[in-house]
């Protein structure tokens, strides 16, 4: 037999017969070439069971870690992590999973069959081999013929961003690997007729802001810097054609020190960049007073974390943040308050609407075109106070962010922190917010839960499976 030939064909059936991860491996030690990856590598191992990744960042203080805690649906900066297709009647979501259990992160794909009201069997997509930081979560997008696409963070230029396609519409059970690319906290946003338009992050110079577009998700445009002001989080939000985004700044780099809040929106796939008076914005930001500044908090010496953003019912921007004094978690932070900042045509209006706990308490807002503004949330006092989460609530407003009102406990008498409460797009109510548990203050498992919208009702997804499929636990 020819040798050459020979060594092509055994290329390509490792290519077809590996995982991706395993694959990946393989590319890396010049075993196959990558080209035979981004083909013919389907992913299609199972987990038995919803588990999530605990993680603590180890910056510890007079008051406990930085952040620490189950961190499966962190960060805030990876959008969205949950989607509802109403063609299938499926809430498909990612999260970061954890290896039977332990400090291994995998990025994992399933979905609640809103019909059936069960969950299979997670998919792992795609095996950290060891990593266990959440940074390295991954984020979701659905194109126009219904595959999935699992955005898998990079973190710096140590580990490459992965790109990966469901071979099949609606489907969590096979991934291929189409894309390998440097990037970090991915938020990819499709557009019929278009395809992507892919808002991240990459450590240039500090955390700088990018975008990049592509018609199928395997050829990309040069990513363009969106902001390099000494680095930057982000996070953005897609409503019908628009996409919006809300950012802090790092002085000096140090995101220690991120402070000031900016607002930019884009209605025609990312060529043209608008602040919040519909001004046109010459990218990229390099300077700290630009037209996107929302507010100076520098000057005020203080400190933002931003949760999330919507549009108001006459399509005016609304974003959710945490105020704060200083970046180290007990009382040298406070007053930290969740803040709400509304464009009210002419100006911005700020509203505190109660205190919080921690820096890394994180929650999501959802402005209903049928109802009040809801804030769902980490706000209440949990087992574990002084760590970043606790118990979960929902708060609304019905003057337009003027005075806020707790509608709800969603979650009481909890062992241990819930955190991260985010929420899918296009959300459907019996999945309206989905989040993990953890305790911030020592290793512990980490379970997945979801609410409905009206929030008297929490499920969590089972942490150990027997058969392929499983109703999510009812808890309350």
């Amino acid at each position: 037999m020819n040798t050459t030939r020979h060594l092509a064909s055994r290329r390509q059936f490792l290519a077809r017969s590996l995982t991706a991860t395993a694959a990946m491996n393989l590319v890396a030690w010049g075993v196959i070439p990558r080209q035979s990856i981004a083909a013919e590598a389907p992913s299609s191992v199972k987990d038995n069971g919803y588990r999530g990744i605990w993680f603590t960042l180890g910056q510890k203080s007079e008051h406990g870690d930085k952040y620490s805690g189950g961190l499966g649906t962190y960060t805030a900066n990876h959008v969205p992590m949950a989607i509802y297709a109403k063609e299938a009647d499926k809430t498909f979501f990612v999260y970061g999973g954890a290896k039977q259990g332990r400090r291994h992160l995998l990025a994992m794909a399933s979905y609640y069959d809103h019909r059936r009201h069960v969950v299979p069997r997670p998919t792992i997509v795609h095996d950290k081999q060891g990593v266990n930081d959440p940074h390295d979560n991954p984020s979701l997008c659905l194109d126009g013929n219904g595959h999935l696409w699992v955005f898998v963070s990079g973190r710096a230029r140590q580990r490459p961003g992965l790109i990966y396609r469901s071979l099949k519409p609606y489907s969590t059970d096979d991934f291929e690997l189409v894309a390998e690319r440097e990037f970090t906290y991915p938020q990819p946003r499709w557009f019929d007729g278009q395809g992507f338009l892919f808002l991240f992050t990459k450590y240039t110079k500090g955390r700088e802001l990018y975008s990049s577009t592509s018609p199928d998700g395997r050829s990309w445009t040069p990513d363009r810097k969106f902001a390099g002001m000494g680095g930057h989080y982000q996070t953005s939000h897609l409503i019908r054609h628009r996409v919006i985004t809300a950012f802090n700044m790092h002085p000096g780099g140090n995101v220690d020190k991120r402070t000031n809040l900016y607002y930019l929106q884009t209605g025609d796939f990312g060529n043209t960049w608008r602040n919040v008076r519909g001004e046109p914005v010459e990218l990229p930001l390099a300077d700290a007073a630009n037209p996107a500044l929302v507010r100076d908090y520098q000057s005020e010496h203080r400190l933002i974390y931003i949760h999330d953003l919507d549009l108001d019912h006459d399509g005016r921007p609304v974003v959710l943040f945490t105020a704060s004094a200083d970046h180290r978690p007990g009382p040298a932070g406070d007053a930290r308050w969740w803040t709400v900042a509304h464009w009210q045509g002419d100006r911005w209006e700020f509203s505190e609407v109660t205190r919080a706990n921690h820096n890394y308490s994180t929650g999501s807002l959802n402005v209903e075109a049928d109802g009040p503004w809801r804030i769902i949330g980490p706000t209440e006092r949990g087992p574990q106070p002084i760590g970043s989460g606790g118990e979960v609530a929902i708060w609304s407003t019905k003057d337009s962010g003027k005075t806020w009102r707790k509608l709800r406990d969603v979650t009481r008498g909890s062992p241990i922190n819930h955190n991260y409460v985010r929420r899918p797009l296009n959300a459907h109510s019996d999945f309206y917010a989905f989040w993990a548990d953890g305790n911030p203050d020592q290793f512990s498992p980490s379970h997945l839960y979801f609410t409905n919208r009206a929030g008297n009702k929490v499920c969590r997804l089972p942490y150990e499976m027997q058969g392929e499929f499983a109703e999510p636990i009812l808890v309350k």
